[in-house]
Parts: structure tokens; C-alpha cells; sequence
């Protein structure tokens, strides 16, 4: 039988000591850098994220436990979920090792001496020895863009393999010195391999007892320099999804924008400290994709930098802004505000509610470029970001051979709010038409608000106008006040997701907000609408970010399409992987940044134009379609492939 490794004595000293002066310093470091950390988030503004506690353990068991996000990329999504479940495996017995060697008198085992620790540990081990080579060689050989080669993450692979391979050593040595037949299979075909090689039973005594304290201080050195390093995430990101929004297109708190400490939430700092710096936000980005200057990543880098000076700057030390000093104000409105950084960020950071209060610091000071400020204030005076006059908002009506009802006169089933591009641009008034009479021909009961409706303001919002976007909004809801209705259908994802998700008035089962591909499901479903022959074409279908990423709503445009018969080709960024056509957040409103060629609209055009035989690309956004359109000009797309919305589709089938 080995000797306790805790019972010898070193230079006359009880082994046990020296672990007792190797654990207080290990985490007296570990404390004070993670006490320095949570005093800055203590000076940040407040925000409740403990509510629904049942549903966030639900997200650390699918994300955490699981990794759900990181198994969108197979195989090393796989390499980190064994990696991640070694890692824990390797604590409960590195506490559990470390507890009963400090307290000798405790008459419990060592986690190796349990036999099925032992068999789960071991085998954990070898997989997570082979998982950490995947994730090597992809890091250092085939390495993804956005994944940096620091010397950080080296210094970090380094101390878990060194973690596993003396917990591994130490097995197969304690195996070989008692010759221990019960031993797991790995620590037997260490034990094997040792004594292939020429070690004794008392070398393998001696060694299994270095290999153990190799083992304990190496992981107490791992703890020590965990809160200094990249690798801070290990200990945050749990805590990160716990406290991820459950609404991820929710704004920020109303407030006035941030740029110093204490006009940050909490929420928005830790962010920093979570992130792993694994570049996927970057990959998913239209902005990074098309060459421009804001990285998602280099901007929650910035943050936890900013968290970093103030843990590491004397209590009450003035620190410079944020904004301006580590962020410069033109990358800000850079964002489309598409969500996909979000939608793959593995630890659920919240890249855009932190841009977008910095955005409302700008607006507050009046630091907004002139074509921005010309959208306000047209949205301001007219309503609409066109600058056009509230009686021409229904003048897209004049083409119909019938007029629609006007809601605020006569009660409908359905109160159609259309969205300013649908009623006031040129090139999407005849879509707009052709989807009003597809409407009357199957029968649906719907009006209009006429001159009353206004922007819904999502957009808006999201450059920062908070109080612009709440006089939009008191006015529409003043309008629909006015209005007899059931249900609301919008042609723009962007006032779909605004009317369901940022006007509470209409959110307490009052009524039922619907996309119009929702309805035309719907009334394909009933029979109320039918193809009268199958359209013979070859098509894609685009994502609209605020009808996917936003709100979940994938399937009823594919529905309607199968409907009429059409052959779908799936890009290969579909669904909540769809790529931004760059016309979001405000930016159909700014001067265009970038390369002709490289624009997210004529990147996602370029992607849809190499699909074999494809003809058409269809879409369900208003500024999908004056996007796409521009971008078959200036990619020289014309004649290949045609852009359609599916309301003309279903007229076209339906008319046939």
C-alpha cells in the first residue's frame, strides 16, 4: 500500500503544511482579483436578471451542461463538450483530493482509491488529452478567423494537459507500485507501458507521489492565474448564461446612453469578463464580413479591458470614458443590429443593448451624422424617414380596383399596419398592392390607418432616439385607439417585431400580431387560398434578421412556398444562421460604409447567385427588397437572378 502523500515529511515538516501554505496563497490570489472584479460591477447601474429562475437553471443545463451552441460547429464543438466535461470531472476530485489532504485526520478515501471515481476519471481524462489535441491543431494549424494564437491560450492549453497527464501519470504509477490488479483499464495499461520501459514497483512509488503533487499545484496555480487570464470566462460564463436576457431582442433600460462606468448596466460589463475571445461572433458578422471597422469581438475585448483598469485603479479613481477613448463613435454605427453575434455567442453575451447605449450617449450630444439627422427629423414632422406628407402615405392605393376599408370608420378583422417603405417607396408600392388584392381574394376582412399611421420606430430605437421613439409610438397607439380591429398584420419584420415585442398596449391578448407570411400560411392551411397551378420555378429564400434571429418565424414563409409548388434551394445561411442584408438598425438611413464589393447585401447576393439554377430570390422584408435590388446592379447580377417578394409569388399563382 502507497503512503498517504500528505502524511511524509519534507526538510522535517508534515507534507500537509506545505499544502496548507500553497492553498492560502493560491486563493488569496484567486479572491482578491475576483472581489476587485465584482466591486466594479457593484459600481455599475443595476438590473434585475433573477427573475424566472427556473427557466435560466434551463438555459446553464441546455448551454452550460450541454453546450448547445458551441455543437453548431461539430467537431470541435465536440472537442470542447468532452474538454469541458473533463474539466469538471478533474475538479470535484481535485477539490475532493485537496480537502482530504488537508485535514489528514478525515477517514474518507482519495478520489483514485473509489474505484468507479477512478474508471471516470481516467477515462475522462484520455478523451480530454485527445480533445485538447483537436483543439490545438485547430487553434495552430487550421485556425478559424477571429481565433488568435496568444501566447494566453497557449500558457492555458498547456496547464490542462499538464492537469490531465499527472492525474494520468499518477494513476498508472499507483497502479504499477501496488501492481494493483483492480486498477481501471487505463491505469493498468499505464501501469503496462511503465514497466515496458524499465520502472520498478519502487520507482512507480516514488513517482506516483511527485505526479500527485505535481497534479495539486498545478491545478492551484491554474486557479491562481485563472482571474488574470484570457481563460476568465471558464469562471464567468456560467454565471453569463444564468443571467442572459430572456428576451434577446429586448432594449437596454430606458436611460439617457452610457459612456462612463457607473452609465453601464452590470449586465453590460460582465460581458467582458464572460467572453471567451473564440472569434464566432466576428465569423457571423456582415460588418466584419464586409470589411468595415466594428469587430463584435474587439468590442466586448474593449469592455472587459475597461473592467480591468478600474479592478486594477485605487477605490474612487476617475477613469476616462469608454466611449471615445477604447470605442470610437463611427464604429457604432457600423451595427445593422442583425443579432447574429449574439445568436452565436456560446456564453450569451449582449453585444447590441451595449452598443446601442452608447449610440443613445451619441444622439443625447448630438453627435449623429447629417443623412441620420435628416431621418429624425422628417420622422419627427411626418412621420415617416421619406420626409413625405401623412396624406400620401395611402396613395399606393390609387392602382387597387377597390379601396381599402379605413379602419377608424369601419371594424375589421384585420387592421393591416404596412410600414412606411411598403406605402412610400416607388419599387414596393406594386408589391404592396398585389398582396392587397391577394388579401381580398381570399376573403380576409382587413383595413388600413390611412394618413394615421406613422414609423413604429424599431429602428428608431435602435440608433438611439429613445425619446423619438416613444412619441412614434404614443401616437400610433393613439391611432390604433381609434381603430376597430381584432388583429394586426404588418408587411415589415422590423414593425412586426415592434408592435409584438415594444408595444405593451397590445400585448395582453387583446389582439394577435402576425407577419403576413404567417396569414397567407394560414390561409393556404384553411383553404381560403389556393395555387391554381404550381409555379415552376427554382428559388431561394432569404431570412429576414427581425423575423428569424428576433422572433422564431422560419417556417411559414417555407409553407407558403411549398404551397405554390416552387422548388426550394436553401442557402447555406438559413434561419437564425441567415446573413444580414445590411439595411437594419438605422443603416438604410446612413451613407453607405465600405467597398462596393464587399457590402453585406451583395455578399448574401453573391451566395444566393451561386445556388445551381436558381432563378428567383425571395423575400418578406420591404428592405430586403430595396437592398437586393441595388446589389443586383452593382454586382452585375442582372439577368441571372431576379428578386421577388412572396406576396407577388402567391398573386401570381393564385391569378393563374
Amino acid at each position: 500500500m502507497l503512503p498517504d502523500p500528505v502524511a511524509l515529511h519534507y526538510f522535517g515538516v508534515p507534507a500537509y503544511v506545505y499544502l496548507w501554505g500553497l492553498t492560502v496563497i493560491s486563493f488569496s490570489v484567486f479572491g482578491r482579483r475576483v472581489l476587485r472584479h465584482v466591486r466594479v460591477l457593484f459600481r455599475a447601474r443595476p438590473e434585475n436578471r433573477w427573475d424566472h429562475i427556473g427557466k435560466r437553471l434551463g438555459f446553464v443545463a441546455t448551454h452550460v451542461l450541454g453546450q448547445r451552441r458551441l455543437l453548431d460547429e461539430p467537431l470541435i464543438g465536440a472537442a470542447h463538450l468532452v474538454i469541458f466535461w473533463a474539466f469538471v470531472a478533474y475538479a470535484i476530485t481535485f477539490f475532493w483530493s485537496l480537502v482530504r489532504g488537508l485535514v489528514p485526520a478525515l477517514s474518507i478515501p482519495y478520489p483514485d482509491e473509489v474505484q468507479w471515481v477512478a474508471f471516470c476519471v481516467q477515462g475522462l481524462g484520455v478523451l480530454g488529452l485527445m480533445a485538447l489535441a483537436v483543439a490545438a491543431v485547430r487553434r495552430y494549424v487550421f485556425t478559424p478567423a477571429s481565433l488568435e494564437r496568444s501566447w494566453d491560450a497557449t500558457i492555458i492549453l498547456l496547464l490542462i494537459a499538464i492537469v490531465l497527464l499527472s492525474s494520468l501519470g499518477s494513476a498508472g504509477f499507483r497502479a504499477s507500485a501496488t501492481a494493483g490488479t483492480e486498477s481501471p483499464p487505463v491505469g493498468r495499461f499505464l501501469a503496462a507501458s511503465f514497466a515496458a520501459l524499465g520502472v520498478s514497483r519502487s520507482q512507480a512509488a516514488v513517482l506516483s507521489l511527485w505526479t500527485w503533487w505535481i497534479h495539486l499545484t498545478t491545478v492551484l496555480g491554474f486557479l491562481a492565474y485563472l482571474p488574470y487570464s484570457k481563460h476568465l470566462h471558464l469562471l464567468a460564463s456560467p454565471f453569463s448564461v444564468f443571467f442572459a436576457s430572456l428576451e434577446p431582442g429586448k432594449m437596454p433600460p430606458t436611460s439617457e446612453g452610457a459612456s462612463r462606468l457607473e452609465e453601464f448596466t452590470w449586465r453590460e460589463l460582465f460581458s467582458g469578463l464572460a467572453c471567451a475571445e473564440c472569434g464566432r461572433c466576428d465569423r457571423a458578422c456582415p460588418s466584419v464580413a464586409s470589411g468595415d471597422s466594428l469587430s463584435p469581438k474587439e468590442l466586448i475585448h474593449q469592455v472587459k479591458e475597461f473592467v480591468l483598469r478600474w479592478s486594477e485603479s485605487a477605490p474612487g479613481a476617475n477613469g476616462k470614458n469608454f466611449l471615445g477613448s477604447m470605442v470610437l463613435p463611427d464604429d457604432l454605427w457600423v451595427c445593422a443590429t442583425c443579432g447574429s453575434c449574439m445568436e452565436v455567442c456560446p456564453v450569451f453575451n449582449e453585444h447590441i443593448p451595449l452598443l446601442i447605449e452608447m449610440r443613445r450617449k451619441l444622439v443625447s450630444q448630438g453627435d449623429v451624422e447629417p443623412r441620420l439627422q435628416e431621418a429624425f427629423t422628417n420622422l419627427a414632422r411626418y412621420g415617416n424617414s421619406f420626409g413625405q406628407s401623412e396624406r400620401k402615405r395611402a396613395v399606393w392605393t390609387q392602382g387597387l380596383e377597390f379601396k381599402p376599408k379605413d379602419a377608424r370608420k369601419e371594424p375589421v378583422q384585420w387592421l393591416w399596419y404596412l410600414g412606411e417603405y411598403a406605402c412610400y417607396h416607388p419599387a414596393l408600392q406594386g408589391i404592396t398592392r398585389s398582396l392587397a388584392r391577394t388579401l381580398r381574394a381570399a376573403g380576409v376582412d382587413y383595413g388600413i390607418l390611412y394618413e394615421a399611421e406613422r414609423n413604429s420606430g424599431n429602428d428608431v430605437r435602435r440608433v438611439g432616439e429613445e425619446g423619438l421613439f416613444q412619441l412614434l409610438r404614443q401616437k400610433n397607439i393613439s391611432a390604433l385607439e381609434q381603430a376597430h380591429f381584432n388583429n394586426l398584420v404588418t408587411t415589415d419584420p422590423h414593425v412586426y417585431n415592434t408592435l409584438k415585442n415594444e408595444y405593451p398596449e397590445l400585448n395582453h391578448g387583446r389582439h394577435v400580431i402576425s407577419h403576413y407570411t404567417e396569414l397567407l400560411a394560414t390561409l393556404f392551411e384553411r383553404g381560403q387560398l389556393r395555387a391554381a397551378r404550381r409555379l415552376p420555378y427554382r428559388v431561394t429564400y432569404h431570412d429576414p434578421c427581425y423575423l428569424g434571429r428576433y422572433n422564431g418565424v422560419y417556417d411559414p414563409p417555407r409553407m407558403v412556398l411549398k404551397a405554390l409548388g416552387v422548388e426550394l434551394v436553401e442557402m447555406a445561411r438559413t434561419r437564425r444562421h441567415s446573413f444580414c442584408c445590411g439595411g437594419g438598425g438605422g443603416r438604410v438611413w446612413m451613407e453607405e460604409i465600405g467597398e462596393a464589393h464587399s457590402r453585406p447585401s451583395e455578399n448574401r447576393m453573391r451566395e444566393a447567385a451561386s445556388l445551381d439554377g436558381v432563378q428567383f430570390l425571395v423575400v418578406t422584408c420591404p428592405k430586403d427588397y430595396v437592398m437586393f435590388t441595388d446589389a443586383l446592379k452593382t454586382t452585375g447580377l442582372e439577368g441571372k437572378l431576379i428578386v421577388k417578394d412572396l406576396g407577388e409569388l402567391v398573386e401570381e399563382a393564385i391569378a393563374a
